[in-house]
């Protein structure tokens, strides 16, 4: 790293007296070289305040972000006030409804994914080390709840020394966040769209249509798209990748649905179906586990609508035998059921 970087960072340790503490202990130093000032600041940096950095930096907005880490606001504005005032100058632009990053705050993205990376990096490998290990994984709503319990109890049986961490989140957020090392793998549905990611399929799953019992296209033996043109559908809402699944099987039959309501969650939509709101297509592997008397499930004649679920890594962070190992048990998995 340059010297004359807008920021230049030098990682050290120290032996320091702990002011709280009459004994003293390791306390990590952060050095920054402000070329517009010429001097050097040394000054104290907390790892969570990067991360709670980057958060800010990736949601636009503070209330967002601080949703995101389940801290409150003003406690992240504050943290945020903090590590600007440790720089000397300010990393956003506070607006109404927004901040955006100054010419600092870009490059500190920068700067702060690469610490973090290798903290994360170095993280792992201790853990691996101490023969206990940790994957941390990403997962979209409308596969965790259906897919996820059964593959973690099977996968636990087999290394019950591993930590499997969930994190459920729409498609988009987890690209982002396997892209910085947030997660170590993510399973999403195709199309995926992600420079300098993984992505390696695992098993195509048919979309069914889910109805109420009392339905008049329940008593049909066939049921094709061209049934269904017309009729109201609940959809889940833009951010999730399923109703893209679903606009691009209609359009290649050149049938749109009409969508009536739009929710966040797949549970609502079966509920809403329920209560006779419209008709929707979700996914087999919920079907599998609704036990529910209240809703109908049939599939389409002639050509069905899928998707393909795949799982996401990132190829340039290290890659412990856990993880290895899950990524080998998914792989198991997705063949049993292609």
């Amino acid at each position: 790293m340059s010297r004359c970087d807008p920021v230049h960072v030098l990682l050290r340790l120290n032996r320091e007296p702990n002011t709280a503490s009459k004994s003293n202990c390791w306390r990590p130093l952060r050095r920054y070289l402000i070329p517009d000032h010429g001097t050097v600041m040394q000054t104290e940096l907390e790892f969570h305040q990067l991360r709670q950095f980057l958060a800010v930096a990736r949601a636009g907005n503070f209330t967002r972000a601080a949703e995101e880490l389940s801290v409150s606001q003003p406690t992240l504005s504050r943290s945020i006030q903090k590590l600007e005032t440790q720089l000397g100058q300010p990393l956003f632009e506070r607006k109404p409804r927004e901040v955006t990053l100054t010419d600092l705050g870009v490059l500190f993205v920068s700067r702060a994914e690469q610490i973090l990376s290798l903290v994360d990096d170095m993280l792992s490998e201790l853990t691996e080390a101490a023969n206990s290990g940790r994957v941390r994984l990403g997962v979209i709503p409308t596969i965790a709840p259906f897919f996820l319990p059964t593959v973690l109890q099977d996968f636990a049986t087999q290394h019950s020394d591993v930590s499997i961490i969930v994190q459920e989140d729409t498609t988009e957020n987890l690209l982002k966040r396997c892209s910085h090392g947030e997660v170590d793998l993510a399973i999403l549905a195709l199309p995926i769209s992600a420079k300098y990611l993984e992505i390696e399929d695992l098993f195509e799953e048919e979309l069914v249509l889910v109805m109420p019992p009392h339905h008049a296209l329940v008593k049909k033996q066939k049921i094709t798209l061209a049934d269904v043109k017309d009729l109201s559908f609940v959809m889940l809402d833009e951010a999730h990748c399923l109703s893209d699944n679903i606009a691009a099987f209609c359009r290649r039959q050149q049938v749109q649905p009409v969508s009536i309501e739009r929710t966040s969650q797949l549970a609502t939509v079966q509920e809403l179906v329920s209560l006779d709101h419209g008709i929707s297509m979700v996914p087999k592997m919920a079907q599998v586990l609704d036990l529910s008397t209240r809703r109908v499930y049939r599939s389409f004649a002639g050509e069905k609508p899928t998707r393909t679920v795949a799982m996401v890594g990132n190829p340039y962070r290290y890659e412990s035998k856990w993880l290895t190992a899950f990524k080998d048990h998914l792989r198991t998995v997705g063949k049993k059921l292609s």
